[in-house]
């Protein structure tokens, strides 16, 4: 991403919800992670850093009195680099979380907590 900042490259974030896992709790299941066999072998190489993710998104929610999906959806609309995020939005509130989340500004501290127990992950689905 500091390459693309440097050179002006818009990015277009794929699913920063990470298939509605940012927006529940880790351990709760949907019909779609019960399903999606594609969806199942995207968050198996660093497990434990993606729970902790969820986590601190859980945590700072919580603290904002604001729902998980906006959390998420405010931090990546406040990289530089981001031009448009893909939100894959299927039900009308995923688009009022989204427009909500424009209006969420992020201090760097929270932002820090949000990203200190990211780990960068290989790309996975393309081979």
């Amino acid at each position: 991403m500091p390459l693309c900042k440097d050179q002006g490259i818009g990015v277009l974030p794929w699913s920063p919800l990470a298939r509605g896992r940012l927006t529940r709790a880790w351990n709760e299941a949907t019909e779609r992670t019960r399903t999606d066999k594609y969806g199942s072998t995207l968050y198996v190489s660093d497990i434990e850093a993606d729970r902790k993710v969820v986590e601190q998104v859980a945590k700072l929610a919580a603290a904002r009195g604001a729902p998980k999906a906006q959390i998420a959806l405010a931090w990546i609309a406040q990289k530089p680099f981001v031009t448009a995020p893909i939100v894959g939005a299927s039900k009308p509130e995923h688009l009022t979380d989204a427009v909500a989340a424009l209006s969420l500004n992020l201090d760097e501290s929270e932002i820090a907590q949000l990203e200190a127990p990211y780990v960068p992950h290989a790309v996975t689905g393309h081979a």
